[in-house]
């Protein structure tokens, strides 16, 4: 008969390419069960959007046939559990990312909508908050004009901004509550307590990730929430362009300031070729090249994706459904590829969280 001490030591040889260390010293190894004929157990990740589910499930079940039985059947759970430092603001927020640009024009909001959407489609309880006061477009991209968030009691005997919900995604945008045919003509501090509603006063419940889709550039509202909310990471979005990768530059400062200092998950590429549908493997640099590979290497984080420019991409938006729902869509795979990446970089910046849990 096997037993769990046989288990246990084989899936010691299982290591986490993230973590550097093995399963079983990262107590990722739940569950274990053993009959005559079947052995399960649940392998528990540090997010749904694990890049290595697959591998790590693969090198699991290598790890029993070569060293416990070939003949077992084996039964493997992926399951995960995200773990992040407690925060008082936001106490049942998990993980708040930050999307910025160092200008506008460069799809900052269409890759925070479909980053969000990516993790909530992988399994992830996940939130967006549209913090482009000055120009929302979150319920243009979501196909949500004219809906308005409903309320309720919270426990705190006050009344609460319930947000929206749409393919599982919570969201909350100032567009919601403005006319969308008339200025937002705000100073500073009345932008800045706009977004603080939407954090603070908003019935958000459990969520593994918070992303919040910052205005362009920075100001007021940038150092309000990195100022006043744990703020896990940031990514920053650029095309190629210099002119674009000179106003990253300023805005990954920003981030570098003492008096802020979020980490910096990784760059995103933008419009970075240009491929005809007819031509798919053709690829045309328009906007110039290399600018997002310039930033990760300048500021030694990941490149995480290069998105292409596609019709499809603007059209999604202009419809309402972003472009992460076509999954058969070279761009839809993109995506998904980058939320995994940056639920990665999420996992190794919260190691020691992980391993006290």
């Amino acid at each position: 008969m096997i037993t769990k001490e046989q288990v246990l030591k084989a899936l010691s040889y299982v290591e986490d390419p993230d973590f550097k260390k093995d399963l079983v010293t990262l107590n990722m190894i739940k569950d274990i069960e053993i009959t005559p004929d079947t052995l399960s157990f649940s392998v528990e990740l540090t997010t749904p959007a694990c890049p290595m589910k697959d591998h790590l499930e693969n090198a699991c079940r290598n790890a029993i046939t070569h060293f416990v039985s070939k003949d077992i059947e084996v039964k493997i759970n992926m399951t995960s559990r995200v773990v992040a430092p407690k925060n008082s603001q936001l106490p049942n927020v998990k993980h708040i990312i930050l999307v910025s640009s160092g200008k506008g024009g460069v799809g900052k909001s269409t890759v925070a909508c479909n980053l969000a959407l990516a993790l909530s489609i992988q399994g992830a309880k996940t939130g967006l908050i549209d913090a482009d006061i000055y120009g929302p477009s979150l319920p243009i991209m979501f196909g949500l004009e004219g809906m308005k968030p409903g309320t309720v009691l919270g426990a705190d005997g006050k009344q609460k901004i319930v947000p929206i919900e749409k393919w599982g995604l919570k969201l909350l945008s100032i567009g919601f509550f403005t006319d969308p045919n008339q200025p937002v003509p705000w100073r500073g501090p009345m932008a800045s307590s706009a977004v603080k509603q939407l954090f603070n006063d908003a019935d958000w419940g459990e969520l593994d990730y918070l992303i919040v889709d910052l205005p362009p550039g920075t100001g007021d509202i940038h150092i309000t929430i990195a100022q006043g909310y744990p703020i896990t990471g940031a990514v920053v979005v650029s095309t190629p362009q210099n002119v674009a990768v000179a106003d990253a530059t300023k805005g990954i400062g920003m981030f570098l300031m003492d008096s802020i200092n979020i980490p910096l998950l990784g760059i995103i590429e933008n419009m970075a070729y240009f491929t005809p549908a007819e031509l798919p493997d053709n690829k045309y640099y328009i906007f110039g090249k290399g600018g997002g590979k310039y930033l990760s290497e300048r500021f030694e984080v990941p490149l995480l994706g290069e998105i292409p420019l596609v019709k499809s991409i603007s059209d999604s938006g202009d419809i309402g459904v972003p472009a992460v729902m076509d999954d058969d869509s070279i761009v839809g795979k993109i995506f998904m590829e980058i939320a995994s990446k940056v639920a990665q970089q999420l996992s190794i910046l919260n190691e020691a969280s992980f391993l006290k849990a």
